[in-house]
């Protein structure tokens, strides 16, 4: 049986493209975050000009672990890397993952590409690796990422108080949202729906 949980994936719709992330993708990365000034949101991590390939090498080296896989999205049209996303919290023996470390270049933002990205990377996981839960986390200040997951179908699951401690020492409250596999198929209509509209 093939092991769709360690193999590397390129994930083709329409929009955009997502592939497996590399050290050379880090100018791209500085140059995507750079557009929108990311990494000033004090709610995210994304990373800047001077984080970028260390942000790269831990993220690799967690895929050496078989705890991630992460990818660049490359926008087709201009075939330029506009982003980053990953499968994380990996439990394969739970059949359970956790989609996270998710940003795009503002101007990608609200462009029906953060839909077609989650489509691709739901997809995978609940048609190839047969999850039984996807998760996905964010900072309860990040009103626009919270409300974007609930768009996609997530339903929130609770709040994990004083989740973590920020590098300048704030507290984060971490809001959980899941979808299960039962709602895989209701959730893929209603995700197709909406990408019908963008296209």
């Amino acid at each position: 049986m093939e092991n769709n949980w360690q193999k590397e994936i390129i994930l083709d719709g329409n929009l955009v493209r997502l592939e497996p992330l590399q050290i050379s993708h880090k100018k791209e990365l500085i140059e995507a975050a750079k557009d929108g000034e990311l990494w000033k949101l004090w709610y995210t991590s994304v990373p800047n000009e001077e984080t970028t390939e260390n942000f790269i090498k831990t993220a690799l080296l967690n895929k050496e672990k078989g705890e991630q896989i992460p990818f660049v999205i490359i926008d087709k049209k201009s075939n330029k890397v506009i982003g980053t996303t990953r499968f994380m919290n990996m439990e394969p023996e739970n059949f359970r993952l956790e989609i996270g470390h998710t940003w795009y270049a503002k101007s990608f933002q609200k462009t029906g590409v953060n839909t077609e990205c989650k489509y691709l990377l739901l997809q995978y996981t609940f048609e190839k690796m047969n999850c039984i839960a996807v998760e996905f986390r964010t900072h309860w200040h990040n009103l626009a990422s919270r409300n974007a997951i609930l768009r996609l179908g997530a339903k929130q699951d609770g709040i994990l108080r004083n989740h973590s401690i920020s590098k300048n020492g704030v507290l984060r409250d971490t809001v959980v949202f899941s979808i299960i596999n039962s709602e895989w198929k209701t959730v893929k209509f209603g995700l197709e729906h909406k990408m019908e509209k963008t296209y």
